[in-house]
């Protein structure tokens, strides 16, 4: 894979480009103050049910107004990007010590928390599909093949090229995942925890690291206050399976799921895919 070093590159040059800026900085740190005032907010929906806004869900719709507003300019957005990678660094540390406490009851878990990683099959059996009959085409493979974070984009963008349909398959993910994911994870993670009371706690908690930083701590968080007395085990169980996810899902995606993912739409594309004048076929 490429960009090894250059992720770290321009992680470290966006840094210095940011703490040179002081309007970018102010704005980033009057955002942080007032979701942190703001708090979590619960929202009851009926007698047992509600759910939790968190202040990362501000924080992200404050930077969007500022944003359009532009308060932030674009060239400012831009310098920030390559902060997110610095930024989640003390998260993943974190997640790394609560796990250490709790490795004799993950442990006890044994297979379910290996085999957690093909929860991602269900996507690309299910999307992939759904989205032939929508009228997709290769952007599906970038789509469903993964969740879209970072890893991925790098993946497709090295195989297919970031121009490509896969590349803008990805990239669509990536957006949508950056703008939505967070929001979708807080609010409705309780509401199909409800919905389907069966399952474990462990189970639930272990679906929350699906490599992406930020959607984990949404889907964790909302999982505490459902289950308070059980936070810590949460907050284990969730971090260790993001730390799986991000040490293995790209190698995951490499040899399992985007040769599934391409096998897949060979097969189903001249079954249920809306015809056009030309068509790639790739391995």
């Amino acid at each position: 894979m490429k960009g090894g070093k250059g992720t770290d590159s321009g992680a470290l040059g966006g840094f210095f480009a940011v703490v040179k800026d002081s309007r970018l900085i102010l704005s980033v740190v009057g955002i942080v103050v007032v979701s942190e005032l703001i708090g979590i907010v619960k929202i009851p929906l009926g007698a047992s049910l509600s759910i939790a806004l968190f202040p990362m869900l501000y924080a992200m719709v404050l930077g969007m107004f500022s944003y359009f507003l532009k308060v932030v300019k674009k060239e400012q957005s831009q310098k920030a990007e390559n902060m997110i990678l610095l930024a989640i660094l003390p998260l993943i540390a974190k997640l790394g010590m609560s796990i250490g406490p709790s490795l004799s009851k993950l442990s006890d878990m044994g297979l379910a928390i290996l085999l957690q990683e093909f929860g991602h099959v269900g996507s690309i059996l299910i999307a992939l599909p759904i989205g032939l009959l929508f009228g997709f085409r290769r952007e599906l493979v970038g789509m469903t093949h993964s969740i879209g974070r970072e890893a991925n984009v790098s993946l497709i963008a090295e195989r297919y090229g970031i121009d490509s349909d896969e590349g803008r398959g990805v990239m669509t993910i990536y957006i949508v995942g950056t703008l939505l994911g967070t929001l979708f994870y807080g609010l409705m993670v309780p509401v199909f925890v409800k919905m389907i009371p069966s399952l474990h706690v462990e189970a639930w908690a272990l679906a929350s690291g699906v490599g992406s930083g930020s959607m984990m701590a949404a889907s964790s968080g909302a999982l505490s206050t459902v289950f308070p007395d059980r936070a810590k085990d949460i907050l284990a169980y969730a971090g260790a399976s993001q730390v799986l996810t991000t040490a293995t899902g790209l190698y995951m995606s490499i040899f399992i799921f985007l040769p599934l993912t391409n096998r897949l739409y060979a097969w189903l594309s001249p079954i249920i895919g809306k015809k056009k004048d030309e068509e790639k076929t790739y391995e």
